[in-house]
């Protein structure tokens, strides 16, 4: 079992709430997606800006049974980085087993 909580590392994608010059400002994610697929279930495009005042975001929860990080849902990977890619927020680091 995992005993780290993995931070965000980078967010490319401009159009969500909780980007902040290219840092997630929430304070955790859910990865969620479909079959063979990763996508950042935090993700919101509204005009308003949400999140923290400072950056702190890690992953809270990881659906993605069949990534290679994923540990008991949660993610054990040194770092996340979410950006576009099949849906307007992906999890950059997923990997299928």
């Amino acid at each position: 079992m995992t005993l780290q909580i993995t931070e965000v590392s980078a967010c490319t994608v401009d159009n969500c709430s909780f980007n902040h010059d290219h840092e997630c400002s929430a304070y955790a994610i859910t990865v969620g997606g479909g079959e063979n697929h990763a996508s950042c279930g935090t993700f919101i495009d509204t005009s308003s800006l949400g999140g923290l005042p400072k950056v702190l975001a890690h992953v809270g929860a990881c659906q993605r049974g069949e990534c290679v990080h994923n540990d008991h849902l949660m993610c054990n990977a040194h770092d996340v980085r979410v950006g576009p890619g099949s849906d307007a927020a992906d999890c950059l680091t997923y990997e299928h087993r």
